[in-house]
């Protein structure tokens, strides 16, 4: 019997590997997570960490020219008391946050209060990377590329009144997917809070990604906040509530142990932590701590906002 092999197949009909995996990866996406018709550019291609990479428009704005702390690192040590108090339980326990559909409330003291849905804001605001260094009360540190958009536009977007002096924030309250929020660790839900001055600044950002790639849920996917001035309990995450407000807010760590963290939280290496100095810090990946910045670094950018202030007090 006579087998004919069949002719071959033109090298420019052949579909580049690379090419495949990504349109394989986009039809999940968009079959898995928001359908088919409602997919946005900025998720329609995996990046090399496996992600969904991002649309940025502008790179290096602000940013540090520091190396970037691995992604191995920034994704496997991180502070999320919602998924348990050892560093390595956020990237353990995470994957139970579901992060669409989401939306962020933004009211108080402004003239046009709205509901943002995450995808909305996506759309809306161009994205930027800016490499920034994260300082954690507990003396060690990281460089990171976050990409996301300046709280200012968003804050923009609703027109806050005279009386807003104040930002305050609040996580995602799901002890369902949360299950560090089933122990009374902290007073749920998290809580945090700038001066507006702070908030409108220009380093002050909302991240949605790292690594040019959405945010991963261990750090504080969708939405967080990066204040990068600021020790890292700042920095709120998975954010689902923002509110213009005329007073001081409470937040989350100040009330659970204001003699070691204060409203403020600038870094300032000559206010010690109660049980641990703060002049010195060891940033991940390297064996030698080194000295602590002022303000981390971002002193030339943000010390006028505290002229005159007494930041021992006000820490």
């Amino acid at each position: 019997m006579l087998i004919r092999r069949p002719d071959p197949i033109p090298a420019s009909e052949i579909t580049d590997p690379a090419l495949f995996r990504r349109r394989r990866a986009f039809l999940r996406y968009a079959a898995g997570v928001l359908g088919a018709a409602a997919v946005p550019a900025a998720f329609a291609v995996p990046g090399p960490h496996g992600r969904e990479r991002l649309e940025v428009a502008v790179r290096g704005r602000f940013s540090t020219d520091e190396a970037p702390t691995s992604y191995a690192s920034v994704t496997g040590y991180n502070n999320f008391y919602e998924f348990g108090v050892n560093k390595r339980d956020p990237a353990r326990l995470a994957g139970s946050l579901r992060t669409r559909p989401w939306t962020v409330v933004v009211e108080g003291a402004c003239e046009r209060p709205r509901t943002f849905d995450i995808d909305e804001l996506l759309r809306r605001f161009p994205l930027e990377e800016r490499v920034y260094r994260l300082r954690c009360v507990e003396a060690w540190s990281m460089v990171i590329p976050w990409v996301g958009f300046p709280l200012a536009a968003l804050l923009k977007a609703v027109q806050p009144t005279s009386e807003a002096r104040y930002v305050a924030f609040e996580t995602l309250h799901d002890p369902e997917q949360m299950p560090g929020q089933r122990r009374r660790i902290l007073d749920w839900p998290y809580r945090e809070g700038l001066r507006i001055d702070e908030a409108v600044h220009p380093l002050a950002l909302i991240a949605v990604g790292l690594y040019g790639e959405v945010l991963p849920n261990q750090n504080g996917a969708p939405l967080r906040l990066v204040v990068p001035w600021k020790y890292g309990f700042k920095s709120i995450k998975s954010i689902v509530r923002i509110r213009l407000v005329p007073e001081q807010p409470p937040t989350t760590w100040h009330m659970a142990a204001p003699d070691e963290y204060g409203f403020y939280a600038n870094v300032n290496p000559d206010v010690p932590h109660p049980r641990w100095s703060q002049r010195r810090e060891r940033r991940i990946g390297e064996l030698r701590k080194r000295p602590t910045l002022p303000f981390n670094g971002y002193a030339e950018e943000v010390a006028h906002l505290y002229a005159g202030m007494d930041l021992r007090r006000f820490y």
